[in-house]
């Protein structure tokens, strides 16, 4: 089955509409129109960039440009992280905590993915590790965002209940208990809506890319399994990572809460 060309025309038609709508929310007093356009215009630019690079290392294959590509991935997913929480730790620790916590989770998951249930040759193949990474990263950058911010947030605003919880004889785990598992529930939510979702509701991306592709449904769905499965180890693992390294900064040696350690986000 070969796979349907689409034109540049038939693009700009697409974009078109985008202008379209980004004019009616913009006559509504929405806000978003601004935002709206940028976005469209940095979801052009950013994959028609990394569709060069792509080919480039597709042609290339060696593990060291496979390596490169995957940390400057790495590195780009930490600093959204960074920039998505309204309440974010100082210093470089907001940064670190974030990126350490993807590194260890996606990169393990990918890995054993590529290596025990894939089985490309060889293994560091770009076609299956950049896209499988890829997702990976997406997913728990968004878990790990939606972690930290909830923790931060949340334990700014109750840090009255916190220091009475530690006068009253608990230890920091304790006193932040109810706080991490809220913060773990919201950061893995998202995979677990989209694990429920899948294929009653919405059909994913990476399976219906497949089948437009020409791809028999079957195997697209085994596919998809996969990738579903493993995007939400990945997420899991970073999200609780993420919140017991934030959490054990929120407090000093001598498990007093350091609220200085945050900073808000400048607006």
């Amino acid at each position: 089955m070969s796979v349907i060309d689409i034109s540049w025309w038939q693009l700009s038609l697409a974009a078109g509409l985008v202008l379209v709508l980004a004019l009616l929310a913009w006559q509504a007093r929405l806000g978003i129109s601004r935002s709206l356009l940028v976005a469209s215009a940095r979801t052009v630019t950013q994959l028609f960039l990394i569709g060069l690079v792509l080919e480039l290392l597709f042609s290339v294959g060696t593990l060291l440009w496979v390596s490169l590509m995957a940390l400057v991935m790495l590195l780009l997913a930490g600093r959204e992280v960074m920039a998505r929480q309204q309440r974010r730790f100082s210093g470089g620790w907001a940064y670190c905590i974030g990126t350490a916590s993807m590194f260890v989770s996606s990169f393990s998951v990918a890995v054993i993915t590529l290596l025990v249930l894939v089985g490309p040759d060889p293994w560091y193949r770009p076609q299956y590790a950049i896209p499988l990474l890829g997702m990976l990263l997406g997913n728990t950058m968004t878990g790990v965002a939606l972690s930290l911010d909830r923790l931060t947030e949340t334990a700014w605003q109750q840090r009255a209940q916190i220091e009475n919880r530690l006068m009253l004889g608990q230890n920091w785990k304790q006193a932040l208990g109810p706080i991490q598992r809220d913060a773990m529930r919201a950061g893995m939510m998202p995979s677990i809506n989209a694990m429920a979702a899948a294929g009653i509701i919405s059909l994913p991306g990476m399976m219906t890319g497949q089948i437009l592709a020409g791809t028999a449904p079957a195997l697209a769905v085994k596919y998809q399994i996969l990738i579903m499965l493993i995007i939400t180890l990945g997420s899991g693992f970073g999200v609780i990572l993420a919140v017991v390294a934030g959490s054990w900064r929120l407090f000093d040696q001598r498990q007093r809460l350091r609220m200085d350690r945050l900073v808000k986000r400048a607006e």
